[in-house]
């Protein structure tokens, strides 16, 4: 008897334990709904706050505004023909020279030469420096009256120089230049 009454005991203890699991699932498994139902009001929370179609338009506009930006590429990205690359070169060209001619101080018409003596081969800068000359003495007697009523005045000039400047340029700087004043 006492066999069968320990043999009952050890079923019942069984029960228990099998209940205690029981339960112990069942409660993580209503943990795990109760999250699920929590989760599920949040998203319809967020939902109500967004319209379909305000999504949509956005979608809509992103998609226009992508299109567009797409069309401005490649506008700015499109190769110009030879013949475009030309004009456009001799544009350039021409917008140089116009300023380089800007930039330049007029000079008179006036020669005057020393009588016997051979012309000497004179450097860019000595051209200028001599055509300014030419100029300040052809204006002298204009100026020398006006410098008569004031005091003449010590200016302090730096030196100019007498040769043409030297121009260093790296071999990749010239071809460079080559490249750019061939035509496309």
């Amino acid at each position: 008897m006492q066999e069968e009454l320990v043999k009952q005991v050890d079923a019942w203890l069984i029960n228990v334990e099998q209940q205690l699991a029981d339960i112990e699932l069942t409660s993580k498994q209503k943990a795990v709904f109760e999250s699920l139902k929590t989760g599920n009001n949040a998203i319809k929370a967020l939902q109500s706050e967004i319209n379909l179609d305000d999504v949509q338009k956005l979608m809509d506009d992103t998609d226009e505004a992508k299109v567009y930006q797409d069309e401005i590429n490649a506008i700015l990205g499109e190769h110009l023909s030879a013949e475009d690359e030309e004009e456009v070169l001799a544009e350039f060209e021409n917008l140089e020279s116009e300023i380089y001619l800007q930039d330049l101080p007029s000079v008179p018409n006036i020669s005057v030469e020393p009588a016997g003596k051979k012309e000497e081969v004179k450097t860019p800068i000595q051209n200028i420096a001599a055509k300014q000359a030419i100029k300040e003495l052809a204006e002298a007697p204009e100026q020398e009256t006006a410098r008569s009523n004031e005091q003449d005045e010590i200016l302090d000039l730096p030196s100019v120089p007498t040769s043409a400047p030297t121009i260093i340029a790296s071999r990749r700087e010239t071809t460079k230049e080559t490249e750019e004043l061939l035509p496309a």
